[in-house]
């Protein structure tokens, strides 16, 4: 498994939140899912409501600034796998690790995922 060197940390914390979000509609869409599913998503791991996601697209903040202002969720840490050949839980810089979460659960929803799975609950 690779490991994240710190060229791949840095591109990842320069990556603007907007560039990818697309990609993340994309990739739900094509399953089957909905846009309002993928904020629910985002809101959960990130605290950031609807408004707010559009604030952080049309403002182009990177996802270091975009994980700055967030949230996380207390329960984000159950969040384990591999995506993009990484295993979640041995990333050791925290940024690319919540990238990966953000990534991974997204992933699971795309995949048909229950929601309650995609969202940790009990």
């Amino acid at each position: 498994m690779p490991v994240a060197t710190p060229e791949h940390n840095e591109r990842i914390a320069k990556m603007k939140f907007s560039s990818v979000y697309p990609h993340y509609v994309t990739k739900i869409e094509k399953k089957g899912r909905t846009v309002q599913e993928l904020h629910q998503v985002i809101e959960w791991l990130t605290g950031f409501d609807e408004k707010v996601i559009q604030k952080h697209i049309d403002d182009q903040i990177t996802f270091k600034e975009f994980f700055e202002k967030a949230n996380l969720n207390p329960n984000a840490h159950l969040i384990k796998g591999v995506i993009c050949g990484y295993r979640i839980e041995d990333l050791e810089n925290e940024l690319t690790r919540q990238v990966r979460y953000l990534d991974k659960i997204i992933d699971e929803l795309a995949k048909g995922r229950k929601m309650e799975k995609i969202l940790r609950t009990s």
